[in-house]
């Protein structure tokens, strides 16, 4: 199936006696003492894809960059990486959310991978794993709610398969990756390829010029929003590889190589509005 237009047609609509919290509260766990920004374009990014509330938990030069946001809700966690010592608080985050997003910025400190597992074992919302997440997972079932969004490398990180520049190829290793971690696998590229282990989707919106580093913390936290608003997890993937394309090629028409993750944050709107 390639991904148009109509994808964005499953986006719950809004009724006029709408609420707060209606559309999603989403919780981002991620952030480190050197990867200090990564959560915070996860967030800005959810709230432009329409969740209503976002809530950061990260260490806390992390979350003092979040904090600049008026828009955005932060809890500091002492120390310069998240580690086991910070589960029960970051429990504590997590009741009344939607969904949540984990591991961007987050870093591969053995404790902060330890954390990770656990967290994943333990908690059953609706769930976004991205970057430094995906490593910590191998090995472990997940659940249909939850989606992947590795690129090549944490691809093979994965699954130990290394994959080619071949989108049928891409198919079926994402299919197969799908099916044995029962989750939702959105493998990024210039095609983006998209399975829950059945269904099996691809995108070929985005650009070259999409190559900035941010540009998969925008996508984690599309889809994070798509999932707040309780779209399942293979159109919640969809909608988001679409959304984060098209804003992507808008911009690399102004732009090209001055793209920035923060300019695809700004064309979201626009995107969905149409």
């Amino acid at each position: 199936m390639l991904i148009k237009k109509s994808i964005l047609n499953r986006i719950p609509p809004r009724k006029k006696w709408s609420r707060k919290g209606d559309f999603g509260k989403l919780l981002v766990i991620g952030g480190s003492k050197l990867y200090t920004g990564a959560p915070t374009l996860v967030a800005k990014a959810a709230l432009n894809s329409g969740c209503d509330l976002v809530t950061l938990v990260c260490p806390e030069r992390a979350a003092n960059v979040a904090a600049r946001n008026p828009n955005l809700i932060t809890y500091p966690l002492k120390g310069d990486y998240i580690t086991k010592r910070h589960f029960n608080e970051i429990k504590k985050s997590t009741k009344g959310k939607s969904a949540v997003v984990i591991g961007n910025g987050i870093g591969r400190d053995k404790e902060t991978i330890s954390f990770v597992r656990n967290y994943v074992r333990k908690t059953k919302l609706p769930m976004v794993i991205d970057a430094d997440a995906i490593h910590a997972i191998s090995g472990i079932k997940l659940r249909k709610n939850i989606i992947l969004t590795p690129h090549a490398g944490e691809f093979f990180a994965l699954t130990g398969m290394k994959v080619k520049n071949n989108v049928e190829v891409r198919k079926k290793d994402a299919r197969s990756a799908a099916k044995k971690y029962n989750c939702t696998i959105l493998l990024k590229g210039a095609v983006d390829v998209i399975s829950d282990g059945t269904r099996i989707a691809e995108d070929k919106t985005g650009n070259p010029y999409m190559t900035k580093g941010g540009t998969g913390d925008v996508l984690a936290g599309t889809s994070g929003a798509m999932l707040a608003q309780g779209i399942d997890a293979f159109n919640a993937a969809c909608i988001a590889a679409y959304v984060n394309g098209v804003a992507g090629n808008k911009v690399a028409k102004r732009k090209k190589q001055a793209l920035l993750a923060t300019d695809l944050i700004e064309e979201i709107g626009n995107v969905l509005k149409k």
